[in-house]
């Protein structure tokens, strides 16, 4: 099987698994948002920022270090290699999550005392620290069937994960709800360490199963003459900017955590400072983050494809690279139209018990939805620059975008008529500056002249009709129906009308279909079609 179709199957199994995790998902955070509201969504979303800051730290780097190397080594034969890496990245980890946990777990009360001061948020906090000890374990396995383009046991540890967080933490905030809105968002918070735990448990086993088949009866064509401080050093060095650029997306809401609540009281609002502050990160990020979890999949399995692609065949390494970029605009485009048009119906469809929130949040998700396709291309340009040795630039393009983030954050939210909404624009302008640098910096490195039309041109104009189709059936099915099954009609159409326009216009040919899991199957029905 050639490196460009293990790359899309890769992507696609890991994308078929957060389908399912974001399913699990909103099994989970529908309820728990009707349960708790803006006020206790609040709570949550604050333990967040700070989790999700500290796993980067601990973790972003690394896997994917580990993965890079792995598939260097793999590519040349070095199974003696593989095995000091694995083993050099399980002690690393394991260290850095046991201190990620302690400074999160006793360093809370000054956490939430600096940026946002809520001591109710503390319960949160505490709760979710166990989880970054075994989700960096955890990471090194990843990692490691990562380099080895084997993406299964990493798609059913993300599922274990998640449904055990679901269980665990929705269980545990319908029990703690008699006692208060923080003891429920706390237990809520619980789950991310249950599902950490039994996701790690299962990495473990897998990696006992399979190790012998991996390595049984391997032999090293290539002598490994490196020592174990050395490979540390290699998988720090190619870690590091990996970690600062993947820090980024955290610090940004950590600005937003910091910003928000003290801008919005600067000009006045103060008793629904906290409120909308929950509608912006519980409610409206929790949408726009959705698609995110299929550009991931393309991310993680780039990796490794750019890595040994770049060692073995340069000219399928530029067909890789070209394939990447129009999926990212294949999927976010349609993502970021549809989150926009449809902000409003999609939060009566999902919120029913939170109508009074309804028109807040739609005009928070009509801005932020835009900044959808400018992450997926960030993310999966990103893969594409750590494959070919240039992690360094990730991280600087998205820092540019940070401070951007900042500037624009801080002036817009203080203008009272924009107030919250300044927050989601910010978001937005960041993300667009970092994807447009990203995109530079490949074409740049790759030495790829893009097909303009093919790339961009033809999958904006598919888009422009999708979105007239979904916009015109939800305006018009309202007239006769209820908003929310107008909404699930509108989704339907633009889902069937974008499919069919991506073969219409030739967005998708017939080596991409070659290319994808039960492809033959898709051309003939397209055939059919035609």
């Amino acid at each position: 099987m050639s490196t460009k179709k293990t790359f899309l199957r890769g992507a696609a199994i890991l994308g078929a698994a957060g389908i399912v995790i974001k399913i699990l998902g909103a099994i989970f955070r529908i309820p728990l948002g009707n349960m708790l509201g803006d006020e206790g969504m609040s709570y949550y979303q604050t333990a967040y920022p700070m989790y999700l800051l500290l796993i980067t730290i601990s973790t972003a780097g690394f896997p994917t270090a580990i993965a890079k190397t792995i598939s260097e080594k793999r590519a040349v034969s070095d199974y003696d290699g593989i095995r000091k890496i694995f083993k050099t990245s399980f002690y690393l980890m394991t260290v850095m999550g046991f201190i990620s946990f302690i400074v999160l777990y006793f360093g809370s009360e000054t956490i939430v005392k600096l940026v946002k001061n809520d001591p109710e948020s503390v319960f949160a906090m505490k709760a979710m620290a166990p989880a970054l000890l075994f989700v960096s374990m955890m990471s090194v396995f990843r990692g490691f069937f990562q380099g080895l383009q084997d993406l299964k046991p990493y798609a059913i540890s993300q599922i274990v994960e998640q449904f055990f967080r679901v269980i665990i933490g929705l269980g545990l905030a319908v029990l703690l709800i008699d006692k208060g809105i923080a003891y429920a968002a706390a237990g809520a918070t619980f789950g991310a360490a249950v599902g950490g735990f039994f996701g790690l448990i299962f990495m473990v086993i897998y990696y006992l199963r399979s190790r012998n088949n991996i390595f049984e009866g391997v032999e090293s064509i290539h002598e490994n003459d490196e020592s174990y401080g050395e490979v540390l050093k290699k998988l720090v060095l190619i870690s590091i900017p990996i970690t600062m650029g993947a820090a980024v997306i955290p610090v940004m809401n950590i600005i937003d955590l910091g910003i928000v609540m003290r801008r919005l009281n600067s000009i006045g609002i103060i008793d629904q400072a906290n409120d909308l502050y929950g509608q912006l990160t519980g409610y409206a990020n929790a949408l726009t983050n959705l698609p995110a979890i299929i550009t991931v999949a393309f991310q993680i399995s780039l990796v490794p494809a750019i890595t040994s692609l770049k060692i073995t065949n340069k000219e399928q390494l530029k067909t890789t690279i070209e394939t990447a970029i129009r999926i990212s605009l294949i999927i976010g485009l349609p993502a970021a139209v549809g989150l926009v048009t449809l902000s409003e119906g999609i939060m009566m469809l999902l919120y029913p018990s939170q109508l009074e929130i309804v028109s807040s949040v739609s005009r928070i998700l009509s801005v932020l939805g835009w900044g959808v396709a400018s992450l997926a291309v960030f993310q999966i340009s990103t893969g594409i620059l750590q494959g070919l040795d240039k992690q360094t630039l990730p991280a600087r393009n998205l820092f540019t975008g940070a401070i951007a983030k900042l500037v624009f954050s801080y002036v817009l939210i203080g203008i009272p008529e924009i107030n919250i909404l300044g927050a989601a624009i910010s978001t937005v302008i960041a993300y667009s500056i970092a994807a447009v640098l990203n995109l530079k910096d490949v074409f740049k490195y790759s030495k790829i002249k893009p097909d303009l039309r093919k790339m961009f041109v033809k999958p904006v104009i598919v888009v422009a009709i999708m979105g007239a189709l979904v916009k015109s059936t939800y305006y018009f099915g309202s007239m006769y129906i209820s908003p929310r099954t107008a909404t699930l009609a509108a989704v339907l159409v633009g889902v069937v009308s974008y499919t069919v326009l991506l073969f219409v216009f030739k967005v998708i040919d017939d080596d991409d279909l070659k290319l994808m899991p039960y492809g033959s199957k898709l051309k003939k029905i397209m055939n059919l079609i035609h």
